[in-house]
Parts: C-alpha cells; structure tokens; sequence
C-alpha cells in the first residue's frame, strides 16, 4: 500500500525527544498497515553540536537552530514539541496559526491562562492536535479501561494513585537551565505539572471527570542557587503534594505525588475499588494488572494476577508471542500508531488539547487549593474529543 508522509519537525532533542523519536521509527516495523509514515524531515535545538549528533543518532534528514524556521518551512507537517513548558505556548500557537498539526508534551502549559490560549489557537485553525500522556497506551492500562467500561466493576466507589521519585534529595541541586523542571518561572509548577498530570489524565480516563480538590504541598528545600545567575534563590515549585477529591460518578480519589521519597525512582501505581471489583497496576510491573472478581466462587476469590502479553489484549497482537513482555517505550510507538490511524480514517483523538486542558484545571486547582488551605472548584467538562 502507497504511504501518505508525515513529515515530523521535532523541537526539543532531550529525553522526551528521544522517545518521540524511537515511537516514530518502530511504525514502519510494527504498524505496516497505517496509511501514513512518519518522516523525520528536521529536528530542532538551540546548541548545533548536540542537534546534529542527535540527527544522527535518530535519523533526521536535517537540523534547524531556531523553532521559527521549523514552522515556516514547507515540507513540514506536524510539529512535535518536546521543549521546557515555558515554551510550549508559544511554539503550539504558531504552528497551529501556520496550518500544522501540533503535537506537545505535557503538562500543556505552565497555566490554565496558557493552555486556554493554546487550545484557543488550536480551534480556530482546526489543525489535528495531541497531547503525551502516554501511559494510556501501556497494554495494561488500556485493559483497564476495557474492564472499567465493561461494567465489571460495577459502581465505582474509590480512586487512589501516587507517583514518587527521589531525585531531588539534594540541596545542591540547582535550579533553571538544565534543571528547569525546579524552577517554577520554566517549569509552573513541580510534581503537579511533571507528575501528578499523568496520574490526572489517567484517572479522568479510566473514571470521569473530577469535580473539586483539597490538597497540600511542601517545598522541603526553600532556596537553592540558580544555574544561570550564579545566586541562591526562593525554590516556587512544589516538591510533594498530597490532594484528595470527588469524581463526578460520586467517587473518592487520593492521589500523592513526591521527589522526595528515597528509595522510589519512578513508582506510579493506581488502585480502582468498585461494587462488584478491583484492579490495581504498577508501573514498575507494566505488564501485569491485578484483577479481583467479587462474583468468583468464595472459595478460590481473591486477586488475580493478569500477565498483558496475549494477542487478544491491547496492542499486543503488534509484537512478540504470548508471555514475552513489552516496555516503557512502547507507550509511545501506540500513541503516534493511533495518531495515524486517526489522521486516515478522520476520527478525532484523545488526548487533545482540549483533553488536557480539563487536566490542567485539575492542577490549577490543587495549587489553589493548597494555597489557600480550601477545597476548590475545577469547573472540569470532561468530554473526550
């Protein structure tokens, strides 16, 4: 079958950019059958050295200095934006103004206001949009959903979710420049923004809208040295945060998010308790969710362990035989797979902007809420696009 391009110009070459790069590049491999291939066409960074060794490395055609040139060229179709979210903004609304698909890591933006103007942007174009929340497309987290909206659960009772990491446990550790995720002017918030989004829009996903928040942050370390000034400044981000909140299906959800929890590098797990189920899942054991059927004989009830590699689940008909299992990384080779997909067949995507915007009031609210020690508002429409 003839291929339709999609030729990729990609702002941004760290990490998320590498990951972007590998989902493009296993879709000739593992999804033969989607109309339209991605082209790596030209890849964007404002240090030529390291541009051009990553071109390299992944297979760009070209390299570009200045984000501006990426949007103005004409052999370029999507903009893919794995910049610092300070710059999110401004590169989403000018792709969008210039007829490209944009395509942006998360969170969306640093704030409500930016996102707003960013999915503004994006409806007055009509230009085909996503956002990276990729833990959706993990086989075990979409098997999930299916069982969710299958009804097994039954009436849902209780959300719970955390992600928690170690990796700021360290007063020298500086913040802005190359650690813009601690500095509130790049970054807009810490674990909200970095972590607590994904738990966010995964939760949303699988469980509706949520509807109000009361929540609580901590700063541990108050002042750290700015990379670029060289002076100990006030730290703005938010090391820890703690909220709990009602869905709108009448739910209760806890959710905690931290940097400061040694031992923990990337723990992100969620538990879902329901009238007639549970499930629960790790990402530390990504292909394995956990499963209790109340409706089981009483004699042999209690959890299941479901190993995600059969055929017959999500996506995983795409790679090796039963019991052989699949990564972190592949999260994104089936998100720009659907992407495609829905490029060719016209049916719209989730998460869009518009998606993550909804995500976004949930964070703005938790910083407002943790800020003025009240419950919140999140004024939430959650209506997948």
């Amino acid at each position: 079958m003839a291929k339709k391009e999609l030729r990729i110009g990609l702002i941004g070459c760290g990490f998320m950019g590498r990951t972007h790069s590998n989902g493009y590049n296993r879709i000739r491999n593992f999804f033969p059958e989607l109309g339209y291939l991605p082209v790596l066409k030209t890849v964007c960074s404002r240090s030529e050295k390291k541009v051009k060794a990553f071109a390299e490395q992944w297979g760009y055609e070209s390299i570009e200095t200045d984000w501006k040139k990426v949007i103005a060229r004409d052999d370029i179709d999507a903009i893919d934006i794995c910049t610092p979210n300070d710059m999110h903004a401004e590169i989403a609304i000018a792709a969008a103004a210039a007829g490209k698909m944009v395509l942006c890591e998360k969170p969306l933006a640093r704030s409500l206001e930016e996102a707003q103007q960013m999915v503004d942007a994006i409806e007055k174009s009509g230009v085909k949009n996503m956002v990276w929340y990729n833990y959706r497309r993990l086989p075990a987290v979409t098997l999930a959903k299916n069982i969710i909206d299958s009804g097994k659960l039954g009436r849902i009772f209780h959300y719970r979710a955390n992600f928690l990491q170690d990796w700021t446990i360290n007063a020298d550790i500086q913040q802005g420049g190359t650690d813009w995720r601690m500095d509130a002017a790049v970054a807009g918030s810490g674990v909200t923004g970095d972590l607590l989004a994904h738990c966010i829009d995964t939760a949303m996903w699988l469980n509706g809208a949520i509807n109000d928040v009361s929540a609580v942050t901590e700063t541990f370390v108050k002042q750290r040295v700015h990379q670029l000034t060289g002076k100990m400044q006030q730290v703005g981000i938010d090391d820890a945060c703690i909220f709990h909140c009602h869905f709108d299906n009448g739910s209760l959800g806890l959710f905690e998010s931290t940097r400061y929890a040694r031992g923990h590098k990337a723990m992100y797990t969620f538990e879902i308790n329901g009238e007639k189920g549970s499930i629960r899942w790790d990402l530390q054991d990504l292909n394995r969710l956990e499963f209790f059927d109340h409706a089981d004989d009483s004699k042999v009830r209690g959890w299941r362990t479901i190993h995600v590699t059969d055929g017959d689940q999500p996506y995983m008909n795409k790679w090796w035989v039963p019991g052989l299992s699949i990564g972190y990384e592949h999260s994104f080779v089936h998100q720009i797979a659907d992407f495609l997909k829905s490029i060719e067949t016209g049916e719209s995507f989730s998460p869009s902007f518009k998606d993550a915007l909804e995500t976004q009031k949930v964070c703005e609210a938790v910083i407002d809420s943790a800020n003025s020690k009240s419950w919140k508002d999140t004024y939430v429409d959650w209506t997948e696009s």
